[in-house]
C-alpha cells in the first residue's frame, strides 16, 4: 500500500510538472504572438508615415495656387532627381485647373544629359500647350550643368545672389590602373569580339583613337547644351568667350551675363510674380518601399555590371 501511494504521488508529479510545462509553452507561444504582431504594427505605422500620400487641400473654392516642384541632388536615373519623377510632377502641376504658375525650384550639381534633355524638352512640350501657364525657375545654392540645362527652358530664372550658376560643360572622367597594374606584376587580358569593344577601359594603355572618338562625343554633346541655352535664353545672353567653358558664377554675375533674369524665392515668386501665395507641392517623393526597391536594384544592377563610362553634364 505503501509503495502504491508513492507511486501515485510521483505519477501526480510528473502530471503537475508536465502540465506546467505546457502551459508554459501556451503563454510562451502567446507573448510571441503578441511580439509579432507588435512588430507587425510598428513597421506598418513606420512605411504609413514614409509614404507621400500627396497634398489634401481643399481647392473646391477655384482659388489658384502656385505649382511647385523640387529638383534636387544628382540628376540620374536612379535617384529622385529622374526624369520620370520631375516629368510626373511637372504635368499634374500644369494639369492642375488651380494652377496660377509653375515653379521649379532648382538645387543640383548636374548629372545625366539623357534625364536633363528630356526634362527639358518636357517643359517646353507643356509651356506650349499650356502657354497660359507660366513656368519659373527659382535656383538655391546651385543650378549647374544638367541643372541649368532643365532651367533653360523656363520662362524666366531667379537666383539669389551668392547662388552658384553655370558651368556649361561636358566632362567624361575615370581612371587608368595601367602604372598600378605593371607594379603589382598584373598582366590584363582582354578579349573581344569588335576591334573598339574594349573602349576606354581602364586597364589598358590608352588609344590615341579612342580618346579622340570620346573627345569628338563630348564635343557633339556639348553643342546640343550650347543650344539648347541659346534657344532657351535668346537675346537676353550676353555671350563671352568664357560662358561655354564649363566655368561657373555667382547669382549676381549670372544675371549680369544673362544666364538669370532676377533675385527671386518660391515664396517671392508666388506672391510677387504669380500674385498666389499658396503653395502646392506636386513634387514625387520616394516613399520607403521605392527607395529599398530602386537601392537594391541598383546594387544588383552594379554588381553584375562591369566599368561602365558615362557621360555627365557636371
Amino acid at each position: 500500500m505503501s509503495d502504491q501511494n508513492e507511486t501515485n504521488w510521483e505519477r501526480k508529479v510528473i502530471e503537475k510538472i508536465a502540465l506546467e510545462g505546457i502551459s508554459e509553452q501556451r503563454r510562451g507561444r502567446r507573448w510571441g504572438i503578441f511580439f509579432k504582431l507588435l512588430g507587425f504594427a510598428y513597421v506598418t505605422v513606420l512605411l504609413a508615415l514614409a509614404v507621400d500620400w500627396g497634398d489634401s487641400t481643399d481647392l473646391a473654392d477655384g482659388k489658384k495656387t502656385t505649382a511647385l516642384v523640387d529638383l534636387t541632388g544628382v540628376i540620374q536615373a536612379k535617384g529622385d532627381a529622374n526624369a520620370e519623377n520631375v516629368i510626373s510632377a511637372l504635368q499634374a502641376a500644369f494639369k492642375s485647373k488651380h494652377t496660377a504658375g509653375v515653379v521649379l525650384r532648382i538645387n543640383s550639381p548636374g548629372g545625366s544629359p539623357v534625364q536633363a534633355g528630356m526634362i527639358n524638352d518636357e517643359i517646353r512640350r507643356l509651356r506650349a500647350n499650356h502657354p497660359e501657364v507660366p513656368l519659373y525657375a527659382v535656383v538655391e545654392d546651385v543650378c549647374a550643368s544638367g541643372g541649368y540645362y532643365i532651367a533653360a527652358a523656363a520662362d524666366k530664372i531667379y537666383v539669389d545672389k551668392a547662388s552658384i550658376v553655370g558651368s556649361i560643360g561636358v566632362l567624361m572622367d575615370g581612371f587608368g590602373f595601367t602604372g598600378t597594374m605593371d607594379k603589382l606584376g598584373v598582366e590584363r587580358r582582354l578579349l573581344t569580339a569588335g576591334q573598339n569593344k574594349g573602349f576606354l577601359d581602364p586597364f589598358s594603355a590608352q588609344n590615341a583613337e579612342h580618346k579622340a572618338h570620346a573627345q569628338n562625343m563630348l564635343d557633339d554633346i556639348h553643342h546640343q547644351f550650347i543650344d539648347v541655352v541659346r534657344k532657351g535664353r535668346g537675346k537676353r545672353l550676353k555671350e563671352t568667350p568664357d560662358m561655354y567653358s564649363g566655368l561657373m558664377w555667382t547669382g549676381a554675375k549670372s544675371i549680369e551675363l544673362g544666364l538669370a533674369d532676377g533675385y527671386g524665392t518660391l515664396e517671392s515668386v508666388a506672391r510677387d510674380v504669380l500674385k498666389a501665395e499658396d503653395i502646392r507641392d506636386y513634387t514625387v517623393k520616394s516613399n520607403f518601399a521605392e527607395k529599398f526597391a530602386k537601392r537594391f536594384g541598383a546594387n544588383m544592377a552594379e554588381g553584375a555590371a562591369s566599368v561602365v563610362t558615362q557621360f555627365s553634364l557636371r
